[in-house]
């Protein structure tokens, strides 16, 4: 059964486009090294809510959209194997760093998920 990476972001909607070119680019080297899915939406309805939400989850600020992504491996011992290559990768490097990101990181959460059900 496959395995997931899972991604809440909050991105600024001013720097929407550069994170859009950010992902693709990433994207590209993920699939490359072997991924099978590369996934990034935004959202257009997901509302604030009383004790939990996507905008709660990551502390969405005003001027602040959240961005839901996911990768599909083969297994966890292949996402693990192509995660080792990409953070390595030159081509993903520039964008690992804090200062050229185009969202708060300190703010992304992220987790490794067991496929359950895949229909």
């Amino acid at each position: 059964m496959a395995y997931v990476d899972g991604f809440v972001i909050p991105v600024p909607k001013d720097k929407l486009e550069a994170y859009k070119k950010m992902s693709r680019e990433c994207g590209a080297v993920w699939r490359e090294l072997g991924a099978l899915e590369f996934r990034e939406t935004v959202a257009d309805d997901a509302p604030p809510g009383k004790l939990t939400s996507f905008p709660q989850s990551v502390m969405l600020e005003e001027g602040e959209v959240v961005v839901f992504s996911w990768i599909v491996y083969e297994s966890r011992a292949r996402r693990d194997e192509i995660n080792g290559k990409v953070m390595k990768d030159a081509r993903v490097a520039a964008f690992m760093d804090p200062l050229n990101m185009p969202f708060d990181a300190k703010r992304m959460i992220y987790g490794g998920f067991e496929m359950m059900i895949d229909l």
